[in-house]
């Protein structure tokens, strides 16, 4: 009994030591880029803040050959963040980088990015997960978000709102391994509509089919799994109140 105590212990302190590290490490990171580029976090902040899309092309091509680990780090910091937009990022990869290496490198940045961000909630900033719950009156729905397909379909829809979902996520009984494989997942169709839309915005004169069949497909998809979710949340409803009419009439 004294020795799994201890062992116990140990794993308490070890798991505390790691979590901490692991901070200090992020932070280490964060602090070398300032030192390097003192105006980078301000030009993130602006970028975003502004949804500057040709200011962001123009600075991202300024790096050259670092552009890629650039945009990949600047993405994986908006999403850490939660609630700067992303989508001016995504539609400048594409038109920067081209169609597919700007899916790859936006898929792999924001993804990186929201998993940083789920574990920085879960371990260390759940009240303030819970405050942006709250906030958005959603505290109702976590049991709905602790599910590998719940998380592969909030990710799925393009432009949602990142740090709501991460949050939900995070206070959630979701697992690492089905929050990593949903996000991941979920991700990619998201991120590539994102992408392909906001390079073909720019360049509709080129790509004007393209686009139109784009957006008729979105509307189509994402407007029938809408529908099969209103009908689903119908019947779940519907069965709810019958169970509880039930109980009910079995506790008279």
């Amino acid at each position: 009994m004294k020795i799994d105590m201890q062992h116990t212990q140990w794993s308490e302190a070890e798991e505390r030591r790691l979590k901490w590290g692991l901070v200090v490490f992020l932070l280490a990171i964060l602090g070398g880029i300032h030192l390097l580029d003192p105006t980078f976090y301000g030009t993130i902040w602006h970028l975003s803040m502004v949804g500057d899309f040709h200011g962001t092309v123009e600075y991202l091509r300024g790096f050259g050959v670092w552009a890629m680990a650039v945009s990949f780090f600047i993405d994986v910091i908006i999403n850490i963040v939660g609630f700067l937009p992303s989508i001016f990022l995504s539609a400048a990869n594409g038109l920067v980088f081209g169609i597919w290496l700007g899916i790859l490198i936006s898929w792999a940045g924001e993804t990186v990015g929201v998993l940083i961000s789920f574990w920085l909630m879960r371990t260390i900033f759940r009240d303030m997960a819970k405050r942006v719950i709250e906030h958005n009156k959603m505290l109702t729905k976590l049991d709905s978000y602790s599910t590998m397909w719940a998380m592969l379909i909030a990710r799925a829809v393009p432009y949602s709102p990142n740090g709501l979902v991460t949050a939900l996520g995070a206070l959630s009984r979701i697992s690492y391994r089905d929050y990593l494989i949903g996000t991941a997942l979920g991700k990619l169709p998201s991120v590539a509509i994102e992408v392909v839309v906001g390079h073909d915005v720019v360049l509709a004169s080129e790509n004007q089919t393209r686009l139109m069949v784009m957006i008729a497909g979105i509307t189509i998809v994402y407007g029938g799994l809408w529908w099969w979710k209103r009908k689903k949340d119908q019947r779940d409803a519907a069965r709810q109140a019958q169970d509880k009419s039930a109980q009910d009439e079995a506790e008279k």
